[in-house]
Order: structure tokens, then sequence, then C-alpha cells
């Protein structure tokens, strides 16, 4: 896949107003949106059931499905009769309603050129879609923990042989942290944090993931269209993520993906693929929208 080049950045937009009813519809047709994507998720989270796929967007993210929920308009954007979110961070009261206030912009700077600094340096590579999601198999090698209580697939002895019938390519430092101590040795590159910005490439399912996570950390300046937008992705790469994993989730629903063949390795590539595809236009706009805040924190 070529790589994405980055469109220049627009103007800062102007200020939008909108009327009590027009954002309350907008607030309600995003919680049915959400409810459509994970209701029965999060019926059981609330029972106190636990998912070994989807439980990772929040465990892992330190997040909250509250994040999802809740509604925001972005920056930009005044409410009229917006005083229910004036217990949240970031907004403040104007003669014209409720907005998130330039002082919380100002605040967020550093974040947010972080994140521009990031995202532009992962889209400007091209996608590298030969790593086969082996990096869960590489936290299991030759080891009796498992991250998750769910058996393997192939055994240990099976899941072993093939981190050793294959080269570990993995880019994500994040992911690569979580390697047994054996299996570290088998990557093609020793990856630090120092140096995480040197190797992020878009056709990584934890790239595209941490889309959803620069979502919610620089919510409320982050529209909530864009943020379920990513998150909708990252379920789509967590689900490819697991059950091209070693591990045997026929009891939850999920066909393996089968990577330690080529048939299972060629489908494994497909959806890559596609995710990345996917995820270049969602990192286009959250690129564009930072750039455009991180000028506008800067100079204001």
């Amino acid at each position: 896949m070529a790589s994405t080049r980055l469109p220049s950045p627009g103007p800062v937009r102007d200020a939008t107003l909108l009327t009590g009813g027009a954002w309350r519809s907008r607030r309600d047709a995003h919680r049915r949106a959400v409810d459509d994507l994970i209701g029965p998720y999060l019926d059981a989270r609330r029972r106190g059931a636990r998912h070994p796929v989807i439980d990772f967007l929040f465990t892992y993210y330190s997040s909250r499905p509250a994040h999802v929920l809740r509604w925001h308009p972005g920056f930009g954007v005044t409410l009229e009769e917006g005083e229910e979110f004036l217990g949240l961070r970031g907004y403040e009261q104007t003669e014209a309603g409720v907005h998130v206030g330039e002082f919380y912009l100002r605040s967020r700077a550093d974040a947010l050129a972080a994140a521009v600094d990031m995202l532009g340096a992962t889209a400007r590579r091209p996608a590298r879609l030969g790593c086969f999601g082996l990096h869960e198999w590489a936290m299991v090698y030759r080891t009796d923990h498992t991250r998750h209580d769910m058996p393997l697939r192939l055994g240990p002895a099976g899941t072993d042989a093939v981190v050793e019938s294959m080269p570990l390519r993995c880019t994500h430092f994040d992911a690569f942290r979580f390697f047994t101590d054996p299996a570290l040795p088998h990557n093609d590159t020793m990856l630090t944090r120092a140096s995480q910005i040197e190797h992020e490439q878009p056709g990584c399912l934890h790239a595209t993931m941490d889309l959803y996570r620069y979502c919610f950390t620089l919510a409320p300046l982050v529209p909530s269209d864009l943020t379920l937008d990513c998150f909708a992705l990252a379920l789509r790469a967590r689900d490819l993520d697991m059950r091209a994993s070693p591990y045997d989730l026929s009891d939850l629903g999920y066909s393996p993906v089968r990577i330690e063949t080529p048939a299972g390795r060629a489908e494994y590539v497909r959806e890559q693929s596609a995710i990345a595809e996917r995820g270049a236009t969602l990192r286009s706009r959250l690129f564009d929208l930072c750039t455009e805040l991180a000028e506008r924190a800067h100079h204001s």
C-alpha cells in the first residue's frame, strides 16, 4: 500500500452555534450508534461479565465506556442550553452558551503537538503488511504464563514452533514490550520507547487502534463523531488481532485466522490492508484537526 500524503491543514474553523434541540438530537443519535455497535457488550459488562477481546480497548488504554458514550461537539462549537456540560473538564459558560474554552485548549498544547508529530510520521510511511500478527505469539513464546485465560490453539510446543518458523517484524513498541525474553531477539528490530516515532507505520493494527486513544485523551477538543469512527475501527482491528493470535476463541464465536498456513497469512494481509486503508482516512482527519488545534493553541 502506498504511503499517505497528508493534506495541508486548513484555517481554524469559525465558531458554530447549535441550538438546544440541534445538539440534543446529535447527542441522542450518537448514543444510538454506540448502542448499535457495542450495546450487548455494555449490558454484559454492567453485569460483571468479562470479554477478552473487547475489554482490551478499555483496560489497556485505561479508557471507560463513558469515553465512547459521552457526546462532545468538539472545539469551536457553542451549545445553547448546554449547562449540563459545565461539570465536565474544558467547558465554560459564555454569553452565547457553553463551549470548550481557549484556556483548556492552551493547556493541551503539548499533547496536541505530540499527536501531530506521531500521526504525521506514521502516515508518511508505507504500510508494512508482513507481520501476520505474530506479536501475540511472541508474548507467549517459551513461557507457561499466557496473557489471557484461554487455551492455545496449537498448544505450547506448536505455538513456539510457529514463532521459530517465521521472522518477527513488529514495529510497535507497546506490543514489543510484552514479548517474552526469549522472543525479543527474534524481532528484526530492537524497539524502544525513545525510538517509537521512528518505527510506527500505518499497516500496524495497534497503531490503528491508537487512533482511538488520541481521540479520547484529547476530548473534549475532538468531536465525538471522529472518536466513534476511530473506536469502531479499533474494534475491527482488535477482532483481527485476536483471531490471528495463538488463542482458541471458538467458544466466543471467533473463527481463527490460521497465520501458520499460507492461506491464513493471505487472509490476514487482506483484512490488515482493508483496516489500514480505513485507518489512513481517519488518521488524516485526526492529523488535520490536531494540527489546526495545535496552531490555535500556540497563537491564542
